[in-house]
């Protein structure tokens, strides 16, 4: 790795580019135990995250399917309005930014029209 990097470098290329932003420094000292039990528990509840999210979208195909065969738009404008504001007082009580939930539930609507659209 140490070699590898050392060759980027000596030929220009920055190593930000093939390392994450808010990546982690690695240390060779032995794991801190808090730190492992809190991140499996955080790997648990991203896998928890995922499942939602993919049975969220499951529920939005079924939709889709309902929207191709009836002829209704895939964007309903006012419905994703109701859908933010909801998602940002829920957020608010879970001192997550407006800005964050904003940015998330513009992703999750992103995939949910492109699942959709593929339907037709």
């Amino acid at each position: 790795m140490k070699r590898s990097l050392a060759i980027l470098l000596s030929i220009g290329i920055s190593t930000t580019a093939i390392t994450p932003l808010h990546a982690q420094t690695t240390t060779t000292s032995a794991p801190d135990p808090v730190l492992t039990n809190k991140r499996r528990e955080i790997d648990s509840l991203d896998k928890k995250l995922f499942e939602i999210l993919g049975e969220r979208e499951r529920v939005v195909k079924e939709i889709g399917i309902y929207k191709a065969k009836n002829h209704i738009p895939s964007l309903q404008a006012a419905r994703f309005q109701q859908v933010l504001e909801k998602g940002i007082e829920a957020g608010k009580k879970e001192n997550l930014s407006e800005e964050f939930v904003t940015e998330l539930l513009n992703a999750i609507h992103k995939e949910s029209l492109r699942i959709e659209d593929a339907l037709k």
